[in-house]
């Protein structure tokens, strides 16, 4: 159900679940997102796939657009080639000042997908079927994935540092707490990873933690934060990787000798 949603949020959801199902290039909407997961509130985003029909799919890329202006109140939206995902059109509706991400797929799209969607409107009865077959699955990481990379980018936020670019070396420490520190705090807590979204109200206890990767715009403070996210992360790996390797001995030296 989506009565938990915000007046503002569900008015415009209306409008869209209408305007769809009105049109029939489209032959189902679905939410992900908060929608599912729960914790919706003022804040949220609407996180909603448009799936279209085959024979219609190439018309309603060209008029993306034109189809989110439609829905009325439309302010801004821009396509999401920057996260990988041209098929995202991504909206900021007004007068309530409602974030939209509107997916715009096929059905065949949906045989591999992260979570199952909710389904808003399903024209045929097509959508629970395809759900149902789909294979889903969430895109959690490995461990030797984030060892891979984490002494890497701590290497590369220290030469940021060692230069004077503290603005750099600070966005690098944050880079790296989502992710790295943020999906470890998830992995441990054996829920899906996703990166530091509501840490704060997830994991009170490793917040505090995190709270001493922060850094301000200060060389001691940037330094302190590097060996602090060092440190959890060797906390948060424990016992799944190797301890002392040539890699960490060799960051954490060059970090201490700043």
């Amino acid at each position: 159900m989506t009565s938990m949603l915000p007046s503002s949020h569900q008015r415009l959801l209306d409008i869209i679940q209408q305007k769809l199902s009105a049109d029939s290039r489209f032959t189902g909407l679905l939410a992900g997102g908060s929608l599912i997961h729960g914790g919706v509130d003022e804040f949220s985003d609407l996180d909603l796939v448009l799936v279209a029909a085959d024979s219609a799919y190439d018309a309603v890329m060209e008029e993306r657009r034109t189809i989110a202006e439609g829905f009325g109140g439309l302010l801004a939206a821009f396509t999401g080639e920057h996260v990988g995902e041209p098929r995202l059109l991504i909206c900021l509706y007004g007068p309530d000042v409602v974030h939209v991400d509107l997916k715009f797929v096929t059905a065949d799209a949906l045989s591999n997908i992260i979570e199952r969607s909710r389904i808003l409107f399903d024209r045929d009865g097509s959508m629970a079927t395809l759900l149902d077959k789909a294979d889903v699955r969430w895109p959690d990481r490995g461990i030797e994935w984030f060892e891979e990379r984490f002494w890497i980018w701590i290497h590369y936020g220290a030469t940021k540092l060692g230069r004077g670019e503290i603005f750099e070396a600070i966005a690098m420490l944050a880079f790296i707490r989502d992710q790295v520190l943020g999906p470890l705090i998830y992995k441990r807590e054996e829920q899906p990873q996703r990166g530091v979204r509501r840490l704060e109200q997830k994991f009170p206890k490793a917040t505090e933690r995190l709270k001493a990767t922060l850094a301000e715009h200060d060389r001691t403070s940037v330094k302190a934060a590097l060996q602090s996210t060092m440190t959890l992360y060797e906390e948060l790996t424990a016992g799944e990787l190797p301890a002392d390797t040539d890699l960490r001995r060799s960051v954490q030296a060059y970090v201490k000798a700043l």
